[in-house]
């Protein structure tokens, strides 16, 4: 049974599995003025998490760092290279409960 429930979860169901421990320090600093430059924006789709979003009225790239996997997929992902990626600081973060 519990075997069926672990092959049946979608992503939204494991993202719910997720603990987080927030910290008011965002451990994740994009250089504003080169995204503006970007075309793809792909921290905006690679993320799993959705951390990432392209505020176009203002040009701005929004990053909700609560809700961060520390996958580092966003780092790899951007074409500028832009993205200052750290982990949080200690007692902070993403702790998997399933491993």
């Amino acid at each position: 049974m519990a075997d069926d429930i672990k092959l049946n979860s979608n992503i939204d169901d494991k993202l719910f599995s997720v603990k987080y421990t927030c910290d008011t320090q965002c451990h994740l600093n994009p250089n504003q003025e080169k995204c503006i430059k970007c075309k793809s924006k792909a921290c905006t789709y690679v993320c799993p998490a959705n951390v990432y979003a392209w505020r176009a009225e203002d040009k701005t790239l929004l990053v909700r760092y609560e809700n961060c996997l520390e996958c580092g997929a966003c780092r790899i992902a951007c074409e500028k290279k832009c993205i200052d990626w750290r982990y949080p600081r200690a007692g902070f973060g993403v702790s998997f409960k399933q491993g």
